[in-house]
């Protein structure tokens, strides 16, 4: 057993925070490597555990006043790279480049060691529970800009 004691939500860093996943059998497709649609979920964890490190978990914003705080991913751009296989250890680095207004942009990769397995730029809207777009409160914003 490793003697490096990792959080299961991962960690912040300087603007941002990263989370180590392992590839399992049910990540890779046929040929062994990881399919691509699950690149998505590695990295939804990472905004995800990102969002809970940092205090804000969705659940509570969602009622944490009468108007609620939601997230949605309004684009998405993905590069992949290189593919990953079967047990890698993969490190999902999420940057936050904007919070204000009523979206975020975070700059996501997706790392086997030094390897740069997948870039994303992910825009985010920032809508009420009614669907309706609302401003990021200067609370939350502040949280992401750290």
């Amino acid at each position: 057993m490793s003697d490096i004691t990792v959080s299961l939500s991962g960690e912040l860093i300087e603007h941002g925070h990263r989370l180590v996943q392992r590839v399992y059998y049910e990540d890779t497709d046929f040929s062994g490597l990881v399919y691509h649609a699950r690149y998505l979920h590695f990295l939804e964890r990472g905004r995800t555990d990102y969002l809970r490190c940092l205090g804000c978990e969705q659940s509570a914003l969602l009622t944490a006043d009468e108007e609620g705080l939601v997230f949605v991913v309004h684009r998405m751009e993905i590069d992949f790279k290189t593919p990953a296989r079967m047990d890698d250890v993969l490190t999902i680095t999420t940057i936050t480049e904007k919070a204000g207004g009523a979206k975020m942009v975070l700059n996501q990769e997706i790392r086997r060691g030094e390897t740069l397995l997948v870039a994303a730029k992910v825009i985010i809207a920032v809508i009420n529970a009614k669907g309706r777009p609302r401003r990021l409160p200067e609370t939350v914003a502040e949280k992401f800009l750290k």
